[in-house]
């Protein structure tokens, strides 16, 4: 009887902190998925500073979390930190001149010919889902971004193309400057009740 309560004793000790690993998050200063939402804005205003590989690879894991039309993934992302390659897409592109502090830049592409049905529109909304758990991981990360698009003008995506390399069967979706924010942008409050409809429009 002792033994088995010694036995039960320790189980509970080795226990706790497994069910404890599984309970808490890995970085306790990431904030909870709905503050994180609120909180994304389009950042434009960046310090100049640096971002960690180890940080940009985690915000791309996170792009490919997102749902996808029969598991398909047909996207790609290309990630910048080279300052040459950010200075030639800044001047080159007349939206993404916030990329001259930005500290890297992550462009999402989208493949038709991995999309389900080889369709070029289930590749650009799997390519939006990214796009936009992009933009969250970077905001949960004390981090800013913004959406540039490249896709659908077609001068934008050249220069894109030429620039990065990218095959001219692939869509550069965007361009999504990453950076430390220099707190001047703030996120908006876009709720409108009257865009809510309950039961039926």
């Amino acid at each position: 009887m002792q033994n088995a309560l010694i036995v039960s004793l320790l189980m509970g000790m080795i226990m706790i902190p497994v069910v404890d690993a599984f309970a808490q998050p890995k970085d306790a200063n990431i904030p909870d998925a709905v503050t994180v939402i609120h909180s994304r804005k389009s950042v434009r205003n960046f310090t100049g500073e640096t971002v960690g590989r180890d940080v940009l690879e985690k915000i791309v894991r996170a792009g490919m979390a997102a749902p996808t039309a029969v598991n398909r993934q047909p996207w790609s992302f290309v990630i910048v930190t080279d300052r040459k390659t950010l200075d030639t897409l800044n001047d080159a592109l007349p939206y993404a001149k916030m990329l001259k502090k930005a500290g890297a830049a992550v462009i999402v592409c989208a493949i038709p010919g991995k999309a389900f049905e080889n369709s070029t529109e289930f590749a650009v909304i799997d390519s939006t889902c990214a796009s936009e758990n992009i933009l969250l991981a970077t905001e949960a990360f004390g981090l800013g971004a913004v959406w540039t698009a490249a896709y659908p003008y077609k001068d934008r995506m050249d220069i894109v193309r030429k620039t990065l390399n990218i095959p001219e069967s692939v869509i550069p979706l965007n361009v999504i400057p990453i950076g430390h924010p220099t707190g001047t942008d703030r996120p908006k409050d876009k709720y409108r009740p009257e865009n809510v409809h309950w039961e039926k429009w």
